[in-house]
């Protein structure tokens, strides 16, 4: 059983900072793209940020030069560090990785932007 664990959610008022973190355990064979998701009240889940084991690297538009991405493919984890964040960014994000084509979810943390 895979299971994905975030941490570091929480209440930041706008243009502060947040470091989301997600680290995979279980059985776990070969991870390729890890990644960050969110989903917004009233919106489709939609991509923040992907990284492959290669560390080529996509951002969503609304995201780019704020957020970055990093992984560390020994511990099994991938990072999101958030900065100059606003209302807009508020939601549940997701720490998604896919392992041997096939994807895992972690449970969903809540980030919270005030203005």
């Amino acid at each position: 059983q895979v299971q994905l664990v975030e941490s570091g959610g929480g209440l930041v008022h706008a243009g502060g900072s947040l470091r989301l973190s997600c680290a995979a355990s279980g059985i776990i064979f070969s991870i390729s793209t890890m990644g960050w998701y969110r989903q917004a009240p009233g919106k489709q889940r939609e991509l923040v940020a992907t990284i492959t084991r290669g560390a080529t690297i996509t951002y969503a538009d609304s995201v780019k030069g704020r957020f970055t991405i990093s992984r560390d493919n020994a511990k099994k984890t991938v990072a999101l560090q958030m900065n100059s964040l606003t209302p807009e960014d508020t939601a549940v994000y997701y720490c998604n990785m896919w392992d041997l084509d096939k994807p895992y979810w972690g449970q969903g943390t809540q980030v919270t932007v005030s203005s």
